[in-house]
Order: C-alpha cells, then sequence, then structure tokens
C-alpha cells in the first residue's frame, strides 16, 4: 500500500497510526495538498490528503474512509471502531468530535496563513478556535480516569483523533496543557506506544 499525504496533517497521520497499530506494511509519499497539488490530484481529484492506494490499485480517499476500510479488511475481532453496539456509537462520537475541531483549527489556520492581513476576520478565526477548544474539553472529562485509554480498556479511534487533535490545537496555539490537562496526559501516554512515536512529522 502507499500512503500520499504529510503526518504534519492530523488526517493522514491519523491514517498513519491506524496502519502501523494493524501492524502493516506501506510506502508513504510524503507530498502536501499545498505544495505538490498535482500529484495530490492525480490521488484525489479533490487535492487533498491523505489518500491511500490499495495492492489492487484502487486508491480511497477521505480519511473516515480510509480507516474504515482498514477496520474492515485488517481489525478481525476487536478493530479500531468497534463494529456495532453501545462501543461503536462511544468510539464513532470522540472520533467525530476531534475530526470536527481539526476542521475548525485548520480553518482558523488557513484564513490566518493564507488571507492577505488587510482581509482577515478575527471573530471568525476566534470562534474556529473557540469551538476547537470546546470539543478537547469535551473528551477532556472522557480522560479524566487517568485510564490508558479514553474507552473499552484498550486502542480506539477514540485515542487516535484525540491524539492527532490536541497535537494539532498544541501546534496552532491552543495551550492544552493548562486547559485540557487530562487530554494531554493522555498523548503524553500515547507517544510512547510505537505506532504513535513512529508517525512522529
Amino acid at each position: 500500500m502507499i500512503l500520499i499525504g504529510i503526518n504534519r496533517s492530523p488526517y493522514t497521520r491519523r491514517v498513519a497510526i491506524t496502519l502501523q497499530a494493524y501492524g502493516l506494511q506501506y510506502e508513504q509519499r510524503d507530498v502536501s495538498g499545498f505544495g505538490n497539488r498535482e500529484e495530490v490530484r492525480a490521488a484525489n481529484p479533490l487535492g487533498r490528503i491523505p489518500a491511500l492506494v490499495l495492492d489492487s490499485g484502487e486508491t480511497l480517499v477521505d480519511s473516515g474512509a480510509i480507516v474504515d476500510h482498514l477496520d474492515e479488511t485488517y481489525g478481525g475481532d476487536q478493530p479500531l471502531t468497534p463494529a456495532r453496539g453501545d462501543g461503536r456509537r462511544a468510539v464513532l462520537r470522540v472520533s467525530a468530535l476531534m475530526m470536527g475541531a481539526c476542521d475548525k483549527g485548520l480553518q482558523a489556520a488557513y484564513h490566518r496563513n493564507h488571507v492577505p492581513v488587510e482581509k482577515l476576520h478575527q471573530p471568525w478565526i476566534d470562534d474556529c478556535l473557540m469551538q476547537m477548544a470546546t470539543a478537547l474539553k469535551a473528551v477532556d472529562a472522557k480522560a479524566a480516569t487517568g485510564s490508558a485509554y479514553l474507552l473499552l480498556g484498550r486502542l480506539t479511534q477514540a485515542d487516535i483523533t484525540t491524539f492527532v487533535a490536541e497535537r494539532l490545537a498544541r501546534g496552532i496555539g491552543i495551550d492544552t496543557e493548562a486547559a485540557m490537562p487530562n487530554l494531554r496526559a493522555l498523548t503524553r501516554r500515547l507517544l510512547e506506544e510505537p505506532p504513535f512515536r513512529s508517525t512522529e512529522p
């Protein structure tokens, strides 16, 4: 398999961590949606990362669709997102919150970094960052137990998406150490595990 995208992207890193957690061999092409537009569009017409080229030649796009395929194909009896029941809904809820947090954080960063200064709208940036922080705080409360993992007593997509969202939040200036200390402690623990450590950008 070939993973297209850079691990600075929380979406690409989500897939990279999932591939590593399942012990899968893959090649990674470190390309950016901004710096390598044509190469990315060749894999995904939207020009977005990540994309995953399967051994069959089929290309999957969107991190949610990619991890769903990996869960179905390689997850066995304990996929990173449970196949059904209360556990599935709990994991999907956290994953949706954290991917939404990433969306809002990146909207704020893109606006700040790619819009001419005279056209910046600070209230929009502030609102996006507040939405991100509020979602992170909701998951911070779930991490208050000090458990090694958020849900089900094992690694799930809830942990992976929380990890990438918290890292992005720190990268764009949210002080998670002060505002979400339980979440920060969780991500520190996760970084000791090979799938997280080996995918550091």
